[in-house]
C-alpha cells in the first residue's frame, strides 16, 4: 500500500447519498486534539483501510462522549452530553461503533444505555485480534525481531471490561520477545490519569503513580512500552522522560506497532 493521503469517510456524507457504513469509528478527544495521538489515529485509520474495513466518521458533528465530566462528579454535563451523542448516533441509525480509547469504549458500553444509547461497541484492540485471527490481518515479527516489548493494561479495557487477551494476542504476533510486567492483567497498576485525574493537579505523596507505574515497565528491560490508550500513553511517555530514559525505551500504541509492521 503507498502512502497517498486517504480520504477518511464521513457520516453525513455517506448518509447523504443514501450509504450506511457497518461502523461508527469514534475518533475521541484524544485523537481529535492530541498531537501525540492524531498519530494513533492516523495510524489505525491506515490499517481500516487496509483492511478495506466499511466505517465513517462524525468529524465536525463529535463532540465528548462525557466520561470526564462525570468522573469528574458533573452529571449534569455529562448526560446534557450524552443525549447530545445519541440523539446523532440515531439519527444516523448507528449499530456498531469502534473506539480507540477505553474510556469512550467503557462508557458508550456500560453507561449510555441507561441513557436508552444501546450499540454494540468494539475495542480497536478486538476487531484487530479479530481480523488477526480470521487471517485478514497478515502480521510478521521481521521488524520487532529480537526487540523486547511489554504491555501496560489500560483500567477501562482491563479490569472494567475483561479485554486482557487480544492486546497480548496482537504483540505476540508482531515480536518474539513480549515480556510481562510484573503487576499486569486484573493486578495491573493504573497510569495514574483515570478518574478525571488526568485534568488536575496531584495530590500529597511520596510519589506519582505514573512514575511507579513506569517503574514496573522499566524492570521489564523491554525496548518498546506498549499502551492502548490515550492517557496511557501521555502517562508512561511522561515517565520516560522522567527518567531520562527517552532515547532508549519507547512508547508506541498498539495501531501504530502494526502500521509499522505493515509499513502503512
Amino acid at each position: 500500500m503507498d502512502r497517498k493521503k486517504i480520504e477518511i469517510p464521513v457520516m453525513a456524507d455517506l448518509f447523504a447519498r443514501g450509504k450506511k457504513p457497518e461502523f461508527l469509528f469514534w475518533v475521541g478527544c484524544a485523537g481529535a486534539f492530541d498531537d501525540r495521538y492524531k498519530k494513533v489515529v492516523k495510524a489505525f485509520t491506515k490499517i481500516l483501510v487496509h483492511l478495506d474495513v466499511s466505517f465513517a466518521v462524525l468529524g465536525k458533528e463529535e463532540s465528548c462522549t462525557g466520561d470526564p465530566a462525570r468522573r469528574a462528579g458533573n452529571e449534569m454535563l455529562y448526560q446534557m452530553q450524552a443525549l447530545r451523542n445519541i440523539e446523532i448516533f440515531n439519527a444516523y441509525e448507528v449499530k456498531k461503533i469502534i473506539t480507540i480509547c477505553p474510556h469512550c469504549y467503557n462508557i458508550f458500553r456500560n453507561e449510555y444505555p441507561d441513557l436508552g444509547g444501546k450499540y454494540e461497541v468494539v475495542s480497536y484492540v478486538q476487531l484487530l485480534n479479530a481480523k488477526l485471527e480470521e487471517g485478514k490481518l497478515k502480521l510478521s515479527s521481521e521488524l520487532f525481531s529480537g526487540i523486547s516489548v511489554t504491555y501496560h493494561d489500560p483500567c477501562y479495557l482491563g479490569r472494567a471490561n475483561n479485554i486482557f487477551d487480544e492486546p497480548r494476542l496482537i504483540l505476540n504476533s508482531l515480536t518474539g520477545n513480549f515480556v510481562e510486567m510484573r503487576r499486569n492483567r486484573r493486578f495491573a497498576l493504573c497510569c495514574g490519569a483515570g478518574g478525571a485525574q488526568m485534568f488536575k493537579e496531584a495530590e500529597k505523596g511520596d510519589k506519582e503513580v505514573f512514575i511507579e507505574r513506569t517503574e514496573d515497565a522499566l524492570r521489564t528491560g523491554a525496548k518498546i512500552i506498549a499502551t492502548a490508550c490515550p492517557f496511557c500513553m501521555t502517562m508512561l511517555t511522561d515517565g520516560i522522560k522522567y527518567k531520562n530514559r527517552e532515547e532508549e525505551i519507547k512508547n508506541w500504541d498498539i495501531a501504530e506497532l502494526i502500521a509499522q509492521s505493515l509499513d502503512l
